[in-house]
């Protein structure tokens, strides 16, 4: 019998917790075994969140029991839970950049000698951790700031060691890694099951769920859908499970009445500190897609287009008119959309609510035209299934898919002539997925061009008309969409050259 086989080591029952007289969690069972990575899933909203955080006493359960080796436990703050040893990596790391990666390992828990802080044992210690993960490339005394985000990852799960933890909930590990950084991770969560700890994995990504977890439990609408073992389930099913209803096919096609047309979007040897040689054209009603490694050019390439780091040379036209926008306000001005992969920081007026975050760029650079074009505002939320509860909410309460709704709303407002997508899907769940791909198919029919930037390879290739590879700041080479993801991956490496 395996460890993931014995009697659990958490055991929640029943778990009820309001918010504002809104019931988030509907009576909830899970059990996570000692040596066993079981998954967390369902869409944004469904619960996930709220559940993780009464397990690492960061909330508080409104009824329900929580037991930690068959004892029950209440948690009233994170260093309770950390003692009975929970610990967890949130998405958002807990990390001071400034400082050490000891002095973070064990900020507030420092050893001490003579009264003071005793550094030496505490980066000989953490140098340990670090050994025996069998993790290079980080010092005890690297200052975090200086770190990769998969290196602040290992930092995180270093610290949760350092505790004695014997539950790591992991909170979308993989949601900004690159895929060398992904399996890194893979390893120390085999590495951590191998040593009997228990993983609880939350991830939109099914790819994952499937190669690493053993057991998986659904939520939907903060109610326990099942709990399944990976075996006797698929990926269709576990997406019925979660939304409710059949995706079976993941991206949609192209929308009959979509026409290719003239060029909207056309760069000729564009560049700057960061891209150079930029060749490039999206047509009207036509879907391109930018792929490469993290560092490629990506993001910088959708930066200089929308004049946040302006090309310094070269040319660059929306519909046969030359333009060279300086600041996103020129861009917007000149017909260009830019929806960017962090949300939350570049993106969205938190503290406010719906209507005033989608009016944001509307009030800022067409305030003449604001009232009219708001008047769309309702009927682009629908087409996006906006969840209709949620309009009247601060936009930081929201599901991270109904955010990035609010943020495809924001721009779609302005009717934009070109449209670029850099990670729009990224941490959001499959039904929201669906939904910012059926919005794409309808831009792309009405002859908005689309410039889709995704760390996803089938996101790119399943959606994408044509696909152009990035490598260092240039273009490597082209391919159809529907393309081979290694053909994809040998030009994005520099393994081929174009043909």
């Amino acid at each position: 019998m395996s460890a993931a086989d014995g009697a659990p080591l958490v055991r929640m029952t029943g778990v009820v917790k309001s918010f504002f007289g809104v019931d988030v969690l509907h009576g909830v069972d899970m059990e996570v075994r000692a040596g066993e990575v079981h998954a967390l899933v369902g869409e944004n909203g469904a619960g996930k969140s709220t559940l993780m955080k009464i397990l690492a006493g960061v909330q508080k359960a409104d009824r329900g029991t929580v037991e930690i080796d068959g004892r029950p436990v209440v948690f009233e703050h994170p260093l309770q839970a950390q003692r009975a040893g929970v610990s967890t990596v949130f998405q958002e790391f807990n990390l001071l950049p400034e400082r050490t990666v000891a002095e973070n390992v064990y900020l507030g828990r420092e050893p001490r000698r003579f009264g003071l802080v005793d550094a030496r044992q505490m980066n000989r210690d953490t140098e340990a951790l670090l050994a025996d993960l069998g993790v290079g490339g980080i010092r005890a005394t690297s200052r975090i700031g200086s770190l990769s985000v998969a290196q602040q990852q290992v930092v995180e799960i270093v610290k949760a060691l350092s505790t004695d933890a014997r539950v790591i909930s992991m909170d979308e590990p993989t949601a900004a890694l690159s895929g060398a950084e992904v399996q890194l991770l893979y390893r120390l969560v085999r590495t951590l099951k191998e040593r009997g700890i228990a993983i609880l994995y939350v991830s939109h990504r099914l790819a994952e769920i499937f190669d690493l977890c053993d057991r998986i439990t659904v939520l939907k609408d903060g109610a326990l859908v099942q709990t399944v073992d990976t075996v006797d389930t698929s990926p269709d099913e576990l997406v019925r499970d979660m939304v409710g209803r059949s995706v079976s096919a993941r991206f949609p096609h192209r929308r009959e009445a979509t026409v290719v047309g003239d060029v909207r979007l056309r760069l000729s040897g564009a560049g700057n500190a960061d891209v150079d040689g930029i060749d490039l054209t999206v047509r009207a009603g036509e879907v391109v897609g930018l792929a490469g490694l993290q560092g490629s050019g990506r993001t910088e390439l959708a930066n200089a287009l929308f004049g946040t780091a302006p090309f310094t040379r070269g040319q660059m036209s929306v519909d046969g008119t030359d333009v060279r926008p300086r600041s996103p306000r020129d861009a917007v001005r000149a017909g260009l959309a830019l929806v960017t992969e962090d949300r939350k920081a570049q993106g969205l007026a938190l503290e406010q609510g719906v209507l005033a975050n989608a009016r944001l760029v509307l009030d800022a650079v067409m305030p003449r035209q604001a009232a009219r074009r708001s008047a769309s505002i309702p009927g682009i939320l629908s087409s996006l299934e906006f969840t209709a509860r949620a309009g009247s909410r601060e936009v930081r309460f929201l599901s991270g898919g109904n955010q990035q709704k609010v943020v495809l709303a924001k721009w779609l407002v302005t009717d934009p002539a070109v449209l670029v997508l850099d990670e729009p899907t990224r941490g959001i769940d499959v039904g929201a997925k669906q939904a910012v791909y059926e919005i794409i198919r309808e831009e792309s029919a009405k002859g908005v061009a689309v410039l889709l930037i995704s760390s996803e390879l089938t996101e790119v290739i399943g959606m994408a008309d044509r696909v152009l590879v990035l490598r260092d700041g240039r273009i490597s080479g082209e391919l159809p969409g529907g393309c081979d993801e290694e053909d994809v991956m040998a030009m994005a490496t520099g393994t081929v050259s174009a043909p």
